[in-house]
């Protein structure tokens, strides 16, 4: 008989082929038969970054890979790796302490991106700043200061990978007056076809990152396309304008074992 196919987090939960145990702050506190499903088990479906650490220690294959929680919602991680694996990624710089931000003028003329580089989403962690009262509050909230240079553009790309493929590809529109596109600050999704480009790169990031569920946001400047930053725990909502059931997509893929 085939063994359960057992998951921690929510995210899976209303997969009829997925058993989801929850996640527990003590592992002590799961029951001896969970406990045992979960030491059993070929693979862990979700098992929070917490527990992805632990059983990638005592050998335990996790879906998302080990590799892929390492980078959730870091960016000054995310950026390091693409600088160390060559990916085209907008020019950016982190600033440490006192001194090294005083210098943060010498690298970026004004108008630049100024984010939160760990933590942050939904596009709330990112400043345009303009001048110098802006950067100075940004300071103020933040440390490290994570500085990229601005790319100008209406609209962005969401590709979302998962095992080895992509299911989803979609544009982010801008609202007006607005230089983010983020559906939490009022950007709306067009299902305009992507260009093969974009998809290639998000694929070529996917693979060389290590990363095998992740929605990776993609810009076009001047003719080029280049890579954002990546989400580990990206939405939904792209999926339920395109007709796409994720659940069903996930059934399938774990029965297909493609993840």
């Amino acid at each position: 008989m085939p063994k359960e196919v057992i998951a921690l987090e929510a995210r899976l939960k209303n997969c009829k082929n997925v058993r989801t145990l929850g996640v527990r702050s003590n592992f002590s506190d799961y029951s001896p038969r969970e406990a045992e499903l979960i030491r059993q088990a070929d693979k862990i479906y979700y098992p929070t970054t917490f527990y992805a650490d632990l059983f990638d220690t005592a050998g335990k294959i996790t879906f998302p890979s080990y590799h892929t929680y390492k980078c959730v919602q870091d960016k000054i991680k995310q950026t390091a790796l693409f600088e160390l694996l060559d990916l085209p990624h907008p020019r950016t710089r982190v600033f440490y302490g006192k001194r090294q931000k005083s210098r943060i003028l010498d690298y970026f003329p004004f108008p630049f991106i100024a984010k939160i580089p760990r933590g942050s989403a939904l596009g709330r962690g990112v400043f345009l700043i303009q001048n110098d009262a802006e950067l100075h509050d940004y300071l103020d909230q933040v440390t490290p200061a994570y500085i990229q240079e601005y790319l100008p553009a209406k609209r962005d790309i969401r590709v979302v990978v998962i095992g080895t493929r992509i299911v989803h590809a979609y544009w982010r529109i801008a609202p007006p007056n607005e230089y983010r596109s983020n559906l939490a600050v009022g950007g709306r999704i067009s299902l305009d076809n992507v260009p093969d480009a974009a998809r290639d790169l998000a694929l070529q990031v996917a693979r060389t990152c290590r990363w095998d569920d992740v929605g990776i946001d993609i810009c076009e400047h001047k003719g080029r396309f280049y890579v954002l930053e990546a989400n580990m725990k990206y939405g939904k909502e792209g999926f339920r304008q395109a007709g796409l059931d994720y659940q069903r997509i996930m059934e399938s893929m774990i029965a297909n074992e493609e993840i």
